[in-house]
């Protein structure tokens, strides 16, 4: 029954909406004549309340209209809702006053009448619509099936954000999810109620809040706790059986990738300590805004990541270069969904296939390129070099030429800090485009500006080990790791691609960029966390397995070769580095004879070719 009345309620309903607010005008004027008479009310004025309801209620009627009182959800109102309806009826005693100073009463009512008028209106039109907000919520989306546990839940951050997922889990009962409490740093909030719910104290109060309140789990609503406390809050859950989850960090939030009362399971990424990068959002905007931007690997995790930040950036034609379809199909969809559709046009492409690069860059005439598009795995890529040299050489040569060709005004080589001092084929085959991007940058005949940016490990990416390590512990373990010592620097894939952005801004030509990735982390002390993380006990419960390294593989990664000259940037977190380029006849010479023989010659072979291009290149020979 309810339920079919709400369904009624609903826009197009403008026939029952005129009903409602006429009587609500009709009311209002009735209680305001009332009220200015002490509720008797002469029989002169009696004439006049006749005469006014024929044309006063036509005009609120057409204010409310104006002000979208006809057209919106009915069952949503909130405050901008509330602001609306007080600025019809405002704009209606106003017109109402005017044509009193110059009529008197002859016309229109006393003006006592017309205050009491627009208090009245005011309390029955938003009465209507908070009873439909209160229709709609407790007995619509609030019903609760018989056979749903309600969680009582401890809200840790008593701020703007737990407020809101407070105020909505309180409207949605058929989450099942009841807030009982909450808890916060700041003294000054304890013993104070939001929505009618306590502030207990402080979030180490949690083990006697447990008691008290009875709660099932913990949410950490405080986007700007360091990661440390993060981490604290999470092992003191766990030691408590408390399951925990997290609303998303200030940089989600910012970028608009998920709401404030988006609540999500707690990611290594939340404990890894790292600061927010400060981007020169202006200049970002500036490079991209109105231009034609073509993004290869598009479906990759840097890449996609690469298509979702420089769509948020206002340009002409976002080009999605991607050789897989189905990843392709996958952020075309994701970049649809966010009202990007009519600047994205995506395009399957092997950027080895030359071509197909020509005919896309000579139809479209991109004018700056994101080149992410990469054989990246390093073991797999040892037992097959020809593939690496193809895709991550040669094929990057292809679209920096291109690109030279047809005049972009900006290229941009996404390397990794496994380009230097390399000792596996992925590192090298990466360090020779890095050769390559700066030999063309410098050649007479171009006038595109080339640059690289390397980093490191990017948290999450396909084949990171984060991901592996999930697998590994939702099967109960073992977790392996090659080696106690291994080291690795790590960034979020939005940081990194960020600072990639901020690169661009800030390349002259001819540079390659590293981004400061802070702190290198010990692979088997991020494996005990993410156990830890999972509610497991490292090496009781979850086993960790040393299994040695593979081909390939270092201890430690490097941040610079012996040649490279370190310089600072405008940014704190990006640096240059800058190297004497070989000629690029000289790089296109070793590009020739790897292409000759890539596909023919042995592993062994094609590593020593790489070697003798790449001097610091220490290969893994058979």
């Amino acid at each position: 029954m309810i339920k079919t009345i709400y369904k009624y309620l609903q826009p197009g309903r403008i026939g029952f909406l005129l009903i409602i607010y006429s009587i609500s005008s009709v009311i209002s004027i009735y209680l305001a004549y009332q009220l200015r008479f002490d509720f008797v009310v002469p029989k002169i004025f009696w004439d006049t309340f006749f005469k006014n309801l024929i044309w006063i209620i036509p005009l609120k009627l057409l204010l409310l209209y104006a002000f979208g009182q006809f057209g919106g959800l009915l069952g949503y109102f909130r405050l901008p809702d509330v602001a609306r309806v007080f600025a019809s009826m405002l704009f209606s005693s106003i017109i109402l006053l005017i044509i009193w100073l110059f009529t008197k009463n002859s016309v229109v009512m006393p003006r006592g009448a017309i205050l009491g008028d627009f208090i009245f209106s005011l309390i029955l039109i938003c009465g209507f619509r908070i009873l439909l907000r209160v229709l709609r919520e407790q007995y619509l989306e609030g019903n609760i099936s018989k056979n749903v546990h309600i969680r009582r839940v401890a809200i840790i951050g008593a701020g703007d954000v737990g407020s809101t997922i407070a105020s909505d889990f309180l409207a949605r009962r058929g989450l099942g999810i009841q807030p009982v409490v909450f808890l916060d740093d700041d003294e000054t909030k304890w013993k104070k109620h939001i929505h009618g719910i306590t502030v207990y104290g402080n979030p180490d109060d949690l083990e006697v809040v447990k008691r008290k309140y009875e709660i099932d789990e913990v949410i950490l609503a405080a986007p700007s706790a360091s990661a440390k406390r993060i981490k604290d809050l999470i092992q003191m859950a766990n030691a408590l059986g408390l399951k925990a989850d997290i609303v998303p960090s200030l940089a989600e939030l910012t970028t608009g990738k998920v709401r404030a009362n988006r609540v999500r399971p707690i990611e290594i990424e939340d404990l890894l300590g790292r600061k927010p990068v400060e981007l020169d959002t202006d200049n970002i905007s500036g490079l991209i805004k109105d231009k034609i931007v073509l993004v290869t690997g598009a479906g990759g995790s840097i890449g996609s990541e690469l298509c979702r930040q420089i769509a948020h950036n206002n340009p002409k034609r976002l080009i999605l270069v991607e050789q897989s379809e189905y990843q392709l199909f996958q952020i075309e969809q994701q970049l649809h969904e966010e009202g990007f559709g009519s600047v994205v046009l995506p395009l399957v492409g092997d950027i080895t296939d030359e071509e197909r690069m020509r005919y896309i860059i000579e139809k479209f005439s991109p004018e700056i390129f994101f080149h992410a598009a990469a054989h990246k795995h390093v073991h797999m890529l040892e037992r097959q070099p020809g593939e690496a040299i193809k895709n991550n050489s040669v094929g990057s040569a292809l679209i920096a030429t291109l690109a030279s060709e047809y005049n972009a005004e900006c290229f941009v080589f996404i390397s990794t800090d496994k380009a230097i001092n390399p000792t596996n084929v992925m590192g090298a085959s990466k360090r020779l485009a890095e050769m390559f991007i700066q030999a063309k940058h410098f050649d007479a005949s171009n006038n595109t500006r080339f640059m690289a940016v390397r980093f490191g490990n990017v948290l999450g990416s396909s084949g990171s080990v984060v991901p592996i390590f999930k697998r590994q512990i939702s099967q109960g373990g073992p977790v392996r790791v090659t080696h106690p010592e291994v080291s690795r620097y790590f960034m979020t894939i939005p940081e990194a691609v960020g600072l990639v952005l901020q690169c661009a801004t800030q390349g002259e030509g001819g540079e390659i960029f590293v981004l400061d990735m802070e702190e290198p982390i010990k692979i088997v002390e991020l494996a005990r966390q993410m156990i830890e993380l999972s509610g497991f006990r490292p090496d009781i419960d979850i086993e960790i397995e040393f299994i040695g390294l593979k081909p390939g593989e270092k201890l430690f990664e490097e941040l610079q070769h012996v040649s490279e000259k370190m310089d600072n940037t405008q940014h704190s977190r990006i640096f240059r580095f800058i190297s004497e380029p070989k000629t690029l006849d000289e790089i296109n010479k070793y590009l020739d004879e790897l292409k000759a023989c890539y596909n023919t010659t042995s592993n062994e072979r094609l590593k020593n070719l790489l070697k003798k291009f790449v001097p610091e290149y220490a290969p893994h020979l058979e």
